[in-house]
Formats: C-alpha cells, sequence, structure tokens
C-alpha cells in the first residue's frame, strides 16, 4: 500500500506548513512580536535588518520611516490577512458553489439567470469592482471581506456550474433519479462528495485571491488604518526604495509565499482526495 508522506505528496505538506505558519501568526501575536507594531521610534527610522551594517540587533527585520518593528508588523499584519482570507473566501464559495449547483443542475431559466449574473459581474476588472465598493461603503476590513465576496464567487460559480453540468448525466445520477430520490438528496449526497476534490483547489486559490486583494486595499488605504498591514507596509515603503528596500520587499516576499503556499495546499488537498490522482 502506498504510503501518502510527504515525499508523495510535497504540495500538501507545503501548502499546510504556510497555513499553520499564518494560524500561529494570527493566535499568537502577542506573544510572538519583540514590540508594538504601532509604536514608533523616530530615533531608529529605516534601521536595515540584522544581516546588514549599521543594524540595531532590537530590530531582527529592520524598522520603517516612522521607526515600527518590521518583524513585529508582519506578524500582526497576518491578522487582517487570516481574518479575510478565511471568511472572504468562505462565503464567496458559498455564494459561488450553492448558486453553481442550482444553475447545473436545474438547467432552464435558473441557468440563464444565474449566468447572465456571472457574465454582467465579470465583465468589469475584478479590482475596479472592489475599489468602487470599498469607495461607496468606506474603509474597513468588513469592506474588504465584502469585496472579496463580491468579486470571487463568480470564479466559483462559473467552474461548479461546468462541473455539475458534465456531471448530471453521469449514470450515478441518471440512476439516482430513476429511483426517486429527491434532488436535494442528489444534489448533496451525489454530487458535492464528488466536487469535494475541486471545492479544495478552488478554495485555495480563492483564499490565496483573498490575500492579495486585501493587500491591495490596504495599500490605496481602504482597509483599516489602525492595524498593521502587509498593503499599508508597502505603501509606506514606496518612497524609501532605493535606500531602504527592505520595507517594501519583505511584506512582498511573504504575501507571495502566502498566496503560493495556499495554492498549494489547495492542489495538494485534491491530490489526497482524489481516487484519480491518489492511484
Amino acid at each position: 500500500m502506498r504510503v501518502w508522506g510527504w515525499r508523495a505528496n510535497p504540495r500538501l505538506v507545503f501548502g499546510a506548513f504556510v497555513a499553520l505558519l499564518l494560524l500561529v501568526c494570527t493566535l499568537f501575536a502577542p506573544l510572538l512580536a519583540p514590540h508594538d507594531p504601532m509604536d514608533q521610534d523616530l530615533l531608529n527610522q529605516l534601521r536595515p535588518p540584522v544581516v546588514m551594517t549599521g543594524n540595531d540587533p532590537a530590530f531582527a527585520l529592520g524598522t520603517d520611516e516612522l521607526g515600527r518593528d518590521l518583524f513585529s508588523r508582519l506578524i500582526y499584519g497576518a491578522q487582517p490577512a487570516v481574518l479575510v482570507m478565511v471568511v472572504g473566501a468562505t462565503l464567496s464559495g458559498i455564494v459561488g458553489v450553492g448558486l453553481g449547483l442550482l444553475a447545473g443542475y436545474f438547467g432552464g431559466w435558473i441557468d440563464t439567470g444565474v449566468s447572465r449574473v456571472v457574465e454582467i459581474f465579470m465583465s468589469f476588472p475584478p479590482m475596479l469592482i472592489a475599489i468602487v465598493l470599498a469607495a461607496v461603503i468606506g474603509p474597513g476590513l468588513d469592506t474588504v471581506i465584502i469585496a472579496v465576496v463580491v468579486i470571487g464567487w463568480t470564479r466559483v460559480c462559473r467552474v461548479i456550474r461546468g462541473e455539475v453540468l458534465a456531471m448530471r448525466e453521469l449514470d450515478f445520477v441518471t440512476s439516482a433519479r430513476a429511483a426517486g430520490v429527491s434532488h436535494l438528496r442528489i444534489i448533496f449526497h451525489e454530487l458535492v462528495p464528488n466536487l469535494a476534490p475541486l471545492l479544495a483547489v478552488l478554495f485555495g486559490l480563492e483564499m490565496g485571491r483573498a490575500v492579495v486583494t486585501e493587500a491591495v486595499l490596504a495599500f490605496i488605504g481602504f482597509s483599516s488604518s489602525d492595524i498593521a498591514t502587509w498593503g499599508a507596509m508597502i505603501a509606506g515603503g514606496r518612497s524609501y526604495l532605493y535606500q531602504a528596500w527592505w520595507i517594501t520587499a519583505l511584506p512582498v516576499a511573504v504575501i507571495a509565499l502566502s498566496v503560493l503556499g495556499l495554492n498549494a495546499l489547495g492542489d495538494g488537498l485534491r491530490q489526497a482526495t482524489d481516487p484519480l490522482l491518489r492511484r
């Protein structure tokens, strides 16, 4: 029997490690961060990381333009990112999967109506929709979550609809209908379990997109201003890119690592749950 260790599924191991790291930083930020992320120390502005000359050992990854500890701000920045990615991706997944199941299974006017709505939303650039929503509702994490849901459910809905359209013609669905099984039972007991590997991939992708969306909205000032965010760190360091590149490079690297890890997690879960891929 094949053993599914890290050698067989390295994507799952890497993704789980990144997700666990984000979760630990979110839950234990006060214990891990050596400084308050909002404390300003103007005497220690633009301190480089400890591997560079002119550093201060008290600031392992250096400081920003206001003398705030970058290591602490990176740790605390995981809190809004994780909140947005979990809540936003979950809500967009619920809406997208629900409408995609209805449109793909029942077809007819339901499919036509859902498809037209999806096409209308997808005709606009996603970030433009997010920026307009943030400008109308106002800055804050709740605004970012709403923006993630509004721009994310269409992608999920479109993929699920196409998969259900093909799946509803298969023998196991036809047999269930012939046996008199109710539509609700067919959807939840026949279709949804077979969609689980695909849902794992979609959830990982949507969480990664949610992290990027939160960073972009924080960069342009539409996230909460009283907490540390990775996007705000990038915005603050862009004016000092040549003399203090680490202010921008560190949050960009953390965002890239988070997105890669979450995508790998979804792909690894699909590999672990899909019988065809496991075989």
